[in-house]
C-alpha cells in the first residue's frame, strides 16, 4: 500500500480542476497505534468518492532509493518512469517520502507568497494533496496563515486526552491553527465507546478554557467503513485550496452537500 503508484482516480484526471488542488494536513499520532491504517484507510474512501489522492509523507525521509518530494522540489524527472494508470493496481495510493522536502518549503526563501504553492505545479493533476506529518513539522511555516484544519487521532483515556491537547497547543501557539481531533475505538476493546466520549468531553472543555477554541471532535471505531468514510467527509470539509495566486479556503463539496453525520461532534 505505501508503494508509490496510480489509482483508480487516475481515470478523473482529465476531469480534475487544472487551477486548484486541496489540501487537507494529518498529524502523525503519537499513542494512537492504528493511526496509519486509519490514514489510508481515509484516503481510499476519498478515491472511491473521485478524488484522485497524493500522500506526502513527512514520517518518511527521502533517499537516493526512495526519491519524493524533494527530489520534485528539485526537478529531477525520477517520475517519469512510474508505470501508467492502466498497469497500476486500482486501490493503490500515491506515498510519497517528504520529510526533507516539506522541511525544505518550511525553511527555505520561496518565490511564492507561500510555501506550499510551490506543490500546485507539481500535483495539480490530482484533487486532494494529503500532508502526512508530525505536529512541529506542520505547526511550522508550512501551514501558518492557511485555514486548513488538521486531524489528530486520539486514542481513549486520559492519555490520549494529554497528549491531543498537547498536539492543539502547538498548533495554536506556533501557527494559529484550530485542529481538529478523531477518538478511535476499537471493537475487541469492548467498554471503550463510552471512555471515549469522556475523553473527547474532557478535552473539548481543556481546549476551551485554556486555549480559547471550539475543537471539533468525532468519535469513529477503526473497522467501521461507514465512520472512515464519514471521517473523509468531515476532512474535505476542513480542507484548503491551493492555487496558482494563493490560497484559500475550500467550498463544501458536491458530497458533503447536505450532509449530516451521526459522529459525535463538539457543538
Amino acid at each position: 500500500m505505501l508503494d508509490i503508484g496510480f489509482h483508480q482516480g487516475a481515470s478523473l484526471y482529465s476531469h480534475a480542476p487544472q487551477d486548484e488542488l486541496r489540501l487537507i494536513a494529518v498529524a502523525s499520532p503519537q499513542t494512537e497505534t492504528h493511526g496509519l491504517e486509519i490514514l489510508w484507510q481515509v484516503c481510499l474512501h476519498l478515491q472511491r468518492l473521485g478524488y484522485p489522492v497524493v500522500v506526502l509523507d513527512g514520517t518518511a525521509r527521502e533517499s537516493e532509493s526512495s526519491p519524493g518530494l524533494l527530489d520534485l522540489l528539485a526537478h529531477e524527472p525520477w517520475n517519469e518512469s512510474i508505470p501508467s494508470a492502466n498497469q497500476r493496481i486500482t486501490s493503490s495510493l500515491a506515498v510519497l517520502p517528504s520529510m526533507l522536502g516539506l522541511q525544505n518549503l518550511a525553511n527555505q526563501p520561496q518565490q511564492h507568497p507561500h510555501p506550499l504553492q510551490a506543490l500546485h505545479p507539481l500535483f495539480r493533476r490530482y484533487a486532494l494533496v494529503v500532508v502526512h506529518a508530525p505536529v512541529a513539522t506542520l505547526a511550522s511555516p508550512l501551514l501558518a496563515g492557511t485555514m486548513v484544519a488538521p486531524l489528530l487521532l486520539m486514542s481513549p483515556g486520559k492519555h490520549g486526552v494529554v497528549d491531543s491537547y498537547r498536539q492543539l497547543k502547538h498548533l495554536a501557539l506556533h501557527a494559529g491553527l484550530v485542529g481538529t481531533v478523531a477518538c478511535v475505538t476499537h471493537p475487541e476493546q469492548p467498554g471503550q465507546h463510552g471512555a471515549a466520549r469522556q475523553a473527547l468531553l474532557s478535552l473539548r472543555h481543556t481546549a476551551a478554557r485554556h486555549l480559547g477554541q471550539k475543537i471539533r471532535t468525532s468519535l469513529i471505531e477503526a473497522n467501521s467503513a461507514q465512520d472512515l468514510q464519514r471521517l473523509a467527509l468531515q476532512l474535505l470539509e476542513n480542507a484548503c485550496t491551493i492555487n496558482a495566486s494563493g490560497m484559500g479556503t475550500a467550498l463544501p463539496s458536491p458530497a458533503t452537500a447536505g450532509f449530516s453525520s451521526p459522529i459525535v461532534q463538539s457543538h
